[in-house]
Formats: structure tokens, sequence, C-alpha cells
């Protein structure tokens, strides 16, 4: 009876395959003619009858699993992490897709993310000039219609600050983020200020409905915009700034400056003689093969 008490013991706990195996063997064993003999012991004195009676519920209960065990192990995530044939770490990892156009700033922070973390991707065009991004494909994938938009296996992220953070989750080579909370924060700060601040209040689709519903001048109030975001980010950084904008490795502040700056330079003929300190970055980022690989022009999709 100890026997099966130990083999009871490791069936509830799931941790010995071969106590498995032992139960498995129990329940073929008990065929007709045993359990006709365990009932017979009924028959006998009280105190035989008692063991018999106990016998045969326990043989019972061993037959019982014998023949549902399979059914428990197909639905068991222990005993499928230990089966070599069923372990997902096995699987070859799914490439990552990427959902981008060349000209978007927001989709250029993740590249620059992906180059600097030396992840491959897949690049998928979404040519917003078209307005491919309406399509009902795409909308699957983000239904404000807005990219990047990454996919990796099962998971669809649609805003480049949650993907920058999740590929910093999720790929731990080059981090992005400072283990020190205070530059950690710092950087976290410069990402949200260009985020949500600036560059969505210059999107292309604003400045035509600022246009259209006001009047206004988009080169004019995309100027003011990324001004005023600029003197924000110049006093943050000045007494932080190193090589790189908090100190002397590239991070994520980094990563959201440097397309930022170059599209305010390129497109709003912004005078960056105003901010040495931005200034003075982009430099350097000019410089790094990351940046270059990611910039605009080398996209598959760019219409020069």
């Amino acid at each position: 009876m100890a026997f099966y008490k130990a083999i009871s013991r490791r069936v509830v706990g799931r941790t010995s395959v071969v106590g498995i195996r032992c139960i498995s063997w129990w329940g073929q064993c008990i065929d007709a003619p045993r359990k006709e003999q365990l009932a017979g012991m009924a028959d006998q004195s009280p105190y035989k009858a008692n063991i018999g009676v106990k016998h045969l519920r326990f043989h019972s209960v061993l037959h019982n699993l014998a023949h549902t065990l399979p059914t428990i192990l197909t639905m068991d995530p222990f005993v499928q992490k230990s089966s070599g044939a069923s372990n997902s770490s096995s699987l070859p990892p799914s490439k990552l897709v990427l959902y981008s156009y060349w000209q978007s700033s927001c989709s250029w922070r993740v590249r620059f993310a992906l180059c600097l973390k030396g992840i491959s991707y897949e690049y998928k065009a979404v040519d917003l000039l078209r307005g491919e991004q309406f399509s009902p494909e795409f909308e699957k994938l983000n239904p404000l219609h807005y990219v990047p938009v990454l996919v990796d296996g099962s998971v669809v992220i649609s805003d480049s600050y949650a993907i920058c953070l999740y590929l910093e989750e999720k790929y731990a080579q080059k981090p992005l983020l400072p283990v020190d909370p205070q530059l950690r924060a710092l950087n976290l700060q410069v990402g949200s200020i260009i985020n949500s601040s600036i560059q969505p209040l210059h999107m292309m689709g604003v400045l035509k409905n600022m246009e259209k519903m006001f009047g206004a001048e988009p080169q004019v109030w995309a100027q003011v915009i990324i001004e005023k975001g600029f003197l924000a980010l110049e006093r943050l950084l000045q007494d932080n700034a190193g090589t790189y904008a908090t100190g002397e490795e590239i991070y994520m502040a980094d990563v959201f400056l440097a397309p930022q700056i170059d599209i305010a330079i390129q497109k709003f003929n912004i005078d960056m003689r105003k901010f040495p300190v931005l200034s003075r970055l982009y430099e350097t980022y000019k410089a790094l093969p990351e940046f270059q690989a990611s910039s605009p022009e080398r996209q598959a999709d760019a219409c020069i």
C-alpha cells in the first residue's frame, strides 16, 4: 500500500514520468479475473472484506487513471514542456514584420531601434499617399490607419512608442533603456515628448486638416510646434548629454530624437542654430551605420 501511495503522490504532483508509467502499467494489469478475486475477498471475514474493498477501490482508481492519462497529458503544460516533440522553444522564432512608410518618422524610430539591436525583419511598405493604410487588410492590424505596425508571430503592435518598449522587453541585446532609474526616466521622457507633444501635431493628415478647416499655413504651424518642443528638449538635455542624449551610450532618447531632428531640418526648415545640443547630437547620429541604414532614402519604397 505504501507503494501505491508513493505512486499517487507523484501522479498528483506530476513530478515523475516514471510514476506515470507505473500507473499505466498497473492499469493494464487490472484485468477482470483480478477484480473478481478482489471482490470475492468481501465474502470473507470483516477484516479481510475491508482490505478487499480498499484494494478494489484503489485498483479501480488506477484503472481509470490509466485510461484518462492520455487526455490529461495532452492538456498538461508541464508535461508538454518535458516532451521534446511538443516543446515550443524548439521551434524556430518567427521573423518580425514591420509595416512602414519610408517618410514616416514614427516608422523610422522603429527601424532605427531594430538596426541598433541587430534584429532582422521583413519590410512591408504601406503607401500613405495612395491610401493603402485604409485597406481592409491594414485596418485589421491598426484601426487608426497609422504606421508603423510590428507583427511578431501572433503579437500585433501599432504604436512606435509601444513597439520600442516591446522590443526592449523581449530582445535583450543592446539595451535601449539604462539600468539607472533616473536616466531611464529621462529617456522615456524624451521619447514621450516627441511621441505625444511634437510629432502628432505636424502629421501629414493634421496639417491638411489645419489648412482646410482654419486656413492655417501648414509650414508655419509645424515650425511653431517643433521649435516649442525642441526648446523643451534642449533645456532637458543640456546638463545630461554626452556623446549621446543621456550620456555615452545610445538609448531610446536618441532613437526618438534622430528621426525627429532630421525631419525638422529636411521637411520643415528648422534653424538648428537655436538648439546647439540637439544640433551636435544630430551630427553624431548621421555618422552611425544604423542611422544610415534606417534612413528614409535607404528603404525599398523610397521615392526620391
